[in-house]
């Protein structure tokens, strides 16, 4: 499955290239979006140039870096190594000076340029045939940054390099809306689609009718969903909510979108986003009938793009025979 990982997160770049600039909203153009725009149409030189022009007059800026670290990401997608981990180191040092004496999370770009550099240093380093030491790198990492909006961010990119091929994590199952959730130790024997999802994630609205048709297809041999979500300390529009009328406001949105989860628990924990790396919603995590990952996926999958791996996965019989 590993060929599916890689083009995944190459799908996830390029997807994020020609989307919206986190965390421009309401502004006209920035030099993020600039040098974005020129990724997108894989003129690096066109990119590189205008950041430099925004440096020599404004230095290095949180926005400086993310639009740095955005040159990185494009590299990387094009499957440039030397370019992307140029970029990638430049980034990370020159976030790391600056966030000397300042919280990680004290303003929007820095967190992201610097995620954004450990990723792709990590990602080329793997591509060069260091898997263990991307591994290892991330994992420092994480421990310097556990307790930062990073933390999600790095998880998911030691899950893309390391997951796969490995027993699925346990899940978090103190708190749930509807009947108690089973533990995925119990649920051996079947093929388990992990739908990591948030009540406010657009394409995590598209991705339920998919899984609802391989549920049909499929859910006679042994293919089942189980859908973790979490609070994030907020309702429709924004507005703020405690812990119980978030949950109450998620329940509504299962039972509106989600035909496959009606009537099924749903695990509602951060622990299990944290754990799984859920910095992009929706994940989808598919177990084989020994409890092991088979794939990892961060964003959404078209049914043609999963089907196929949950009939393997399906006609694959444990090695027990049950």
């Amino acid at each position: 499955m590993r060929r599916e990982t890689r083009r995944g997160l190459a799908g996830i770049v390029a997807l994020i290239l020609v989307a919206g600039t986190v965390g421009q909203a309401g502004q006209t153009r920035s030099v993020i979006a600039d040098v974005r725009s020129a990724i997108a149409q894989q003129d690096f030189a066109q990119g590189a140039a205008i950041l430099e022009a925004y440096r020599s007059t404004h230095g290095v800026t949180p926005e400086m870096l993310e639009a740095l670290s955005w040159l990185g990401r494009g590299a990387l997608a094009a499957r440039q190594w030397d370019k992307a981990d140029a970029y990638a180191k430049e980034t990370y040092d020159l976030a790391v000076s600056m966030l000397k004496g300042r919280p990680v999370d004290q303003e929007p770009h820095l967190p992201i340029a610097l995620g954004a550099a450990i990723e792709v240093l990590a990602h080329v380093s793997a591509e060069r045939g260091a898997r263990t030491e991307a591994v290892s790198f991330l994992t420092r990492e994480l421990e310097t940054y556990k307790d930062t909006s990073l933390s999600k961010r790095i998880q998911k990119n030691i899950n893309l390099l390391s997951l796969e091929g490995r027993a699925a994590p346990a899940l978090d199952l103190s708190e749930h809306l509807g009947p108690q959730p089973p533990t995925l130790e119990a649920l051996k024997g079947k093929v388990v689609v992990l739908f990591f999802w948030a009540h406010w994630c657009p394409d995590c609205k598209i991705q339920g009718p998919i899984l609802a048709s391989l549920v049909a297809k499929y859910g006679q041999q042994g293919v089942t969903v189980l859908a973790p979500t979490q609070r994030f300390g907020f309702v429709a529009g924004g507005r703020s909510a405690t812990a119980e009328e978030e949950a109450r406001y998620i329940e509504q949105v299962r039972q509106t979108y989600y035909s496959v989860l009606k009537g099924h628990p749903v695990p509602l924990s951060e622990t299990n986003h944290q754990r799984y790396g859920v910095s992009t919603t929706p994940t989808l995590v598919l177990v084989d009938r020994e409890g092991i990952v088979r794939l990892y996926h961060p964003g959404r999958m078209t049914e043609d793009e999963l089907e196929p791996i949950v009939r393997r996965l399906v006609a694959d019989r444990p090695a027990s025979g049950g």
